[in-house]
């Protein structure tokens, strides 16, 4: 009877980076951030729990929602998922700053727009007003 190949329980830094497809050097400023623990070497190598995997995504994912490593270590400490007053504020408040970033993102879009169309209907003998409005200290909504 031929038994299935068991998975290893651990694995190296450089299996784990691939697992979590990331590289090496990501690993190591994770655990200088204090964002993963570092394993006792066993021999000439550390080797890692495979559930790092599980923790590198969770980092990676809180990244792309735009967490800061600071509130990532945060919500890391919170995982169990009960105190969610906690849970909340950190989140809300990030959707709070993606808010306001959206906020600004929209006046910037408003502003360019009406000077592309200023420029584009502005005399030929004139210079395009991009230029003076760049160059004033403050730019002026439409």
């Amino acid at each position: 009877m031929l038994m299935a190949p068991t998975k290893p329980q651990t694995m190296t830094i450089g299996r784990l980076a691939k697992a979590a497809d990331v590289g090496v050097e990501t690993i190591r400023y994770y655990q200088q951030r204090g964002l993963l623990p570092v394993p006792m070497a066993v021999g000439a190598y550390r080797h890692y729990p495979v559930a790092m995997n599980a923790r590198i995504r969770f980092i990676k994912r809180a990244q792309e929602l735009g967490f800061t490593l600071d509130e990532i270590s945060e919500l890391l400490r919170l995982e169990d998922g009960t105190d969610r007053v906690s849970i909340r504020r950190i989140a809300t408040a990030r959707l709070d700053q993606i808010e306001q970033k959206l906020t600004d993102l929209r006046r910037m879009q408003k502003t360019l727009r009406h000077l592309v169309g200023a420029c584009e209907h502005t005399s030929q003998g004139l210079p395009c007003p991009i230029i003076a409005t760049l160059a004033a200290s403050t730019v002026a909504a439409p």
